[in-house]
């Protein structure tokens, strides 16, 4: 390779009246139409303009810049005027393809070379990019790569020929730059004397930069000096800091940033930015503080929330289950006039319904109806899917069939729901029709729709027909899952068929499918009904070693078990045990408690445990209202038992042959002691 040696002295492409020989011809022709005196003061203005910028390009350039002697700063110039003519003579202008005599001299290109050659306005911007893009690839010939002058000189240009993606695509390099540190701090000392709408969009998109790339704090750093000098970031740019802030989970940093943005007074704030922060506190659990700031903002910036910012509240109420909250939401609504969007009349359909209150949320299934709101698929299913819950199937299937004349067509969800519905209500026959109506739709099937069927089936005591069902299933590719395995075991159980069942859960096991706390509750069951207690405690301790927490069906599952064998200290401490971990006995662990303590003749405590129910707030069943009164009955209190029947009936219980036959043997018991 040849040494940089001393070249012809030239003058310096970078002098005033030199570029003044370099400006492009375009923009006069722009003028061509004009008079003489309107095209002298337009040439006069882009004149102004263009001096303007390269004066700006100039201090940047010679910004620090020494040299060692005048041969050596001739040198560097002659080198870069010979790259710029290169580039200018280039068939490729999109690629940097130097010329033999450059090849030897590329070594010698340094900062100073890469600064005057980007900023010869001879060059257009097209082929600076050419020659940028050249430097930062060549890794083996080039010893200085790009340093952040040379960046800021590129971006200077770019922003001249109004390129911005490339302007952004240049920025984003130099931020995640690594070897060059610092980049916001050092962009800010040298573009301090530039005009001012340059700096302030070069900062506006630098911001955006740092935002995208999750740089947090260099944003905020060009946020603090943007203020600091009076100029501006957008809106939109400061919504891109946001979003950014709130996908990581940096909520207070968020929320503290906006009200810098409110603070500010210069940036005119959107119900998009106010909106996107609201939602990332009520996600964070802070509704109340996100309320307030919407309070707050709309008074402060004239902000009127839309239709987002309050189905954002109220979504987060609901998840709360905060019936205040998403009634004052309701009422602001309403107040403000603000008309409900599908999503809105969706999270309220389901809310009422949750709350069991299904005559509610069918009156705003009317009201989108009579405003003409466009109905969907989702809309539909999941009014049908409550009614189905609720039991309500005529209903249902009244709007499945509506749903369909208005051309909405149902899904896999939709069909899931009815079926559900109907087999729920042990109309099998109904769910075969909707199940081949579903595949002669083109509508797929899924494991959910047959683990459905097959519930419904071993409800109705069709185990066969279940167990037929999961065969079809396994050929057409669906595997068993552990709900598919728990179906059929307690359809067995049902049946008596225990063997089976626990085969049915041991080949589920075999095939690794992990068992979960219905399969370890199921196998307690059949051990209790075999009268294998022990058999059933072992398991029941197992259960939490393999991971799986017993809950109160498994709990109620053994204390059943034991008050049958009349082994109540065992069953009483069940009890003890399941309240000290937080769960909550139902009427089914007093039912089961209450029948034991009758049946061991402790009938006084079965009284206790009685009030004890419904001093809780737990409505007794029949089942209950029968062990009760069989226990008194069987001691001769008559009165007792009578009164427990009276209030059976008013609770609209209907009494069982059970109860009738105690109630007839109270009597002979009570004339028996009166005898005596």
């Amino acid at each position: 390779m040849k040494k940089c040696s001393s070249i012809t002295q030239q003058q310096s492409v970078l002098s005033a009246p030199s570029f003044l020989f370099f400006i492009p011809n375009a923009r006069f022709n722009l003028t061509s139409s004009l008079g003489s005196n309107e095209r002298a003061i337009a040439t006069k203005d882009f004149l102004c303009e263009a001096m303007c910028s390269q004066k700006t390009l100039l201090r940047i350039v010679n910004k620090g810049v020494s040299f060692h002697s005048k041969q050596h700063q001739q040198q560097q110039l002659e080198l870069a005027h010979k790259i710029t003519l290169n580039l200018i003579n280039s068939t490729s202008p999109n690629y940097f393809q130097p010329s033999m005599e450059l090849q030897s001299l590329i070594s010698c290109i340094t900062p100073h070379v890469t600064h005057h050659v980007l900023s010869d306005p001879t060059l257009p911007p097209h082929s600076c990019l050419a020659f940028f893009h050249f430097l930062r690839t060549q890794h083996s010939h080039i010893a200085h790569k790009p340093d952040l002058k040379a960046h800021l000189i590129l971006l200077s240009r770019l922003f001249k020929a109004r390129k911005f993606a490339s302007m952004k695509s240049i920025l984003n390099g130099l931020v995640t730059n690594v070897e060059i540190h610092c980049p916001v701090s050092g962009i800010v000392s040298l573009v301090d004397e530039c005009e001012p709408h340059f700096v302030e969009k070069l900062c506006d998109m630098l911001f955006r930069v740092c935002a995208d790339n999750r740089l947090f704090q260099e944003a905020f750093r060009v946020f603090d000096y943007v203020e600091e000098k009076g100029l501006v970031i957008e809106e939109r740019s400061c919504f891109v800091l946001l979003l950014a802030l709130k996908k990581c989970g940096e909520v207070d940093l968020c929320l503290r940033f906006f009200h810098r943005m409110v603070e500010s007074g210069s940036i005119e704030i959107r119900v998009q930015s106010l909106t996107l922060v609201i939602d990332g506190l009520c996600k964070k659990g802070e509704i109340q503080k996100a309320k307030e700031l919407m309070d707050e903002v709309a008074g402060k910036c004239n902000i009127k929330p839309t239709v987002f910012t309050y189905t954002t509240l109220l979504n987060a109420y609901v998840g709360r289950k905060d019936r205040n909250g998403i009634d004052a939401i309701v009422r602001l609504m309403e107040k403000e006039q603000v008309v409900p969007s599908l999503a809105t009349y969706s999270i309220l359909i389901q809310w009422y319904a949750s709350c069991g209150d299904i005559g509610e949320a069918e009156k705003i299934f009317e009201d989108m109806q009579e405003r003409n709101i466009e109905m969907d698929v989702y809309v539909y299913t999941l009014i049908i899917s409550w009614n189905c819950r609720l039991g309500n199937i005529k209903r249902a299937s009244a709007l499945f069939d509506e749903m369909t004349q208005r051309d909405i067509v149902p899904n896999a969800h939709t069909y899931g729901a009815l079926i559900g519905g109907v087999c729920k209500a042990g109309k099998m026959e109904a769910a075969e029709i909707l199940l081949k109506e579903m595949q002669s739709k083109g509508i797929d099937l899924n494991i959910v729709i047959f683990n459905t069927m097959m519930d419904g089936y071993c409800k109705r005591g069709m185990i066969d027909e279940a167990l037929g069902l999961q065969v079809i299933m396994e050929t057409k590719g669906f595997k068993s899952d552990v709900f598919t395995y728990n179906i059929l075991a307690s359809g067995l159980c049902k049946l008596h068929r225990y063997e089976e069942a626990k085969r049915t859960l041991n080949t589920m096991v075999e095939k690794g499918v992990a068992p979960n706390v219905v399969t370890f509750t199921t196998f307690i069951e059949i051990y209790c009904k075999e009268g294998n207690l022990a058999e059933a405690e072992r398991l029941f301790r197992d259960m939490e070693k393999k991971g799986e927490e017993p809950n109160i069906v498994t709990y109620n599952t053994l204390i059943d078990a034991y008050s049958k064998k009349e082994k109540m200290k065992q069953a009483r401490m069940l009890k003890s045990e399941m309240v000290e971990k937080g769960l909550l006995p139902d009427v089914y662990t007093y039912t089961s408690l209450i029948f034991g303590e009758c049946i061991v003749g402790r009938v006084d405590e079965a009284v206790k445990l009685f009030n004890e129910m419904l001093l809780k707030g737990i409505a007794g069943n029949v089942a209950t209202y029968t062990a009760i009164i069989s226990g008194l009955s069987k001691e001769g209190r008559a009165d007792e038992a009578f009164k427990l029947y009276d209030e059976m009936m008013r609770l609209g219980l209907t009494p069982d042959d059970r109860v009738f036959a105690a109630l007839v043997g109270s009597l002979h018991k009570s004339s028996s002691h009166a005898a005596l």
